[in-house]
C-alpha cells in the first residue's frame, strides 16, 4: 500500500493581501530624496484635486470660498475608483521618462476612470494646448471641471479626443492586447498598460497576457503590465485580489512574467516602494533588450510586471454615515452621490477636497 507523503508546507500559503499599511514591495529602497519625495506628493494631490473637481464642481473651482450645493453639478457622472492608483502609477513613470529620456505611452484600461488621465494632461499642459479654452487659470479649470461629463463636453472615459489616448477603456477586456499592438516593429517604445482586477476576469484579457510570447527583444519594445488590484468591480469583490500572494505569483510566472509587488496605502513609504520598482523594471527591460541586441540573437525573456495593489477609492474618507466608501465598490463610481441635496455630505466632499491641500 502506498501513502503519499506529507507536503512541508501548504500549497497556498495564508499572507497579508489587504491594501491598507504601510509598503510592503518586493524592490527594496528609497531612490527619492526628500524634494523628490515632496514634489511627487504634492503633484499626485494635485491631480486628485482635479479629478474630484470634475467629478462634482462646475463653480469655485480652487475652493476660494465655502462650497455651496449650487455649486456642484446637477447631474454626477464619472469614476472615482482607480483614479488615485492610476495617476499614483501615471506620476511615478513620467519621473522615469524624464530621467531617462524615454519614449513611452500609458493605456489607461479602466480607461472609464479618465479623471487620472486627463489631470495628469492638465498639469502636463497637453491639455491646455490642444484646447485654449482649458486654460491653465481659474477660467480654464473652472471650464475643465464644468465640462466633465457635461453635454457637448469631456467624455467620461478616455476617449479620442483625450491627448495621448488611443484606448477608450469604456468596454472591458482591451487594453493589454492594445498595448501588445503598440510596441511591434516600434523597438524604443516602452507601453506601460494599467490593467484592472475586475477587467482582468474578461476573457480577452485573460488571453492577452499570453502576448509576451510574441515579443522580439530585438525588433520590438516592450509592454510593462500594471496590474491594479484594488479589490472591487462594480459591485463584487476581485478574484485576482482575493488570492494569495504564493498562488498570484505562480500564476503571473506562468504567464512568462517576472512580478514586482507594491502594496499599502500610506502615500510617503508607496511613494517610495513605486519609485523603486517602477525604475527597477525599466532597468530589467533595458538590460534584456540589451543583451539581445548587442549579440544578435533573440531569445523569449521573462519580461516584468508589477502588482499593485491599493485600496479602491484611495484617499476618499473610510466611512461615511456607518458605510465604507474607500476600501470598497461604494468608491468606484461617484463615491458620495447627494452632495446638493445633504448639507453634511457637502461639508465632507469639502473638507475631503480640501484635504488635497488646493491652496
Amino acid at each position: 500500500m502506498t501513502t503519499l507523503a506529507k507536503a512541508s508546507e501548504p500549497l497556498v500559503r495564508d499572507e497579508k493581501i489587504s491594501a491598507y499599511g504601510p509598503a510592503r514591495s518586493t524592490i527594496k529602497g528609497t531612490p527619492l530624496n526628500a524634494d523628490e519625495l515632496r514634489t511627487i506628493d504634492a503633484y499626485w494631490r494635485a491631480s486628485l484635486y482635479l479629478c474630484l473637481g470634475m467629478l462634482y464642481l462646475k463653480q469655485n473651482p480652487l475652493l476660494r470660498e465655502p462650497l455651496k450645493a449650487e455649486q456642484t453639478k446637477p447631474r454626477l457622472l464619472g469614476h472615482w475608483g482607480s483614479d488615485a492608483g492610476q495617476s499614483f502609477t501615471y506620476i511615478h513613470f513620467n519621473r522615469l521618462i524624464n530621467k531617462y529620456d524615454l519614449n513611452a505611452i500609458y493605456i489607461s484600461g479602466p480607461g472609464h476612470g479618465a479623471p487620472a488621465v486627463l489631470s495628469n494632461a492638465y498639469l502636463e499642459g497637453t491639455y491646455s494646448e490642444i484646447y485654449p479654452d482649458k486654460s491653465e487659470d481659474i477660467a480654464g479649470m473652472q471650464r475643465f471641471f464644468k465640462q466633465f461629463s457635461f453635454p457637448g463636453g469631456i467624455g467620461s472615459h478616455a476617449t479620442p479626443e483625450t491627448p495621448g489616448s488611443i484606448h477608450e477603456g469604456g468596454e472591458l477586456g482591451y487594453s493589454l492586447s492594445h498595448a501588445y499592438g503598440t510596441v511591434f516593429d516600434h523597438p524604443d517604445l516602452i507601453t506601460l498598460v494599467m490593467v484592472g482586477d475586475g477587467e482582468s476576469e474578461t476573457g480577452p484579457l485573460a488571453t492577452s497576457w499570453h502576448s509576451n510570447k510574441f515579443v522580439n527583444p530585438i525588433s520590438d519594445g516592450a509592454v510593462l503590465p500594471i496590474l491594479h488590484l484594488n479589490g472591487y468591480k462594480i459591485n463584487n469583490p476581485t478574484v485576482l485580489a482575493r488570492i494569495s500572494h504564493q498562488e498570484l505569483e505562480s500564476l503571473f510566472v506562468g504567464y512568462g512574467y517576472t512580478p514586482y509587488f507594491v502594496e499599502g496605502s500610506e502615500p510617503q513609504s508607496m511613494h517610495q516602494a513605486m519609485a523603486a520598482t517602477l525604475e527597477h523594471c525599466v532597468l530589467e527591460i533595458q538590460k534584456i533588450q540589451g543583451e539581445a541586441r548587442s549579440t544578435g540573437k533573440t531569445f523569449r525573456p521573462r519580461w516584468p510586471m508589477v502588482i499593485l495593489r491599493s485600496p479602491k477609492g484611495w484617499t476618499a474618507p473610510r466611512q461615511i454615515d456607518g458605510h465604507y466608501l474607500e476600501g470598497f465598490w461604494r468608491a468606484h463610481q461617484i463615491p458620495i452621490t447627494d452632495v446638493s441635496t445633504n448639507p453634511g455630505h457637502l461639508k465632507v466632499l469639502e473638507d475631503w477636497m480640501r484635504s488635497y491641500k488646493p491652496e
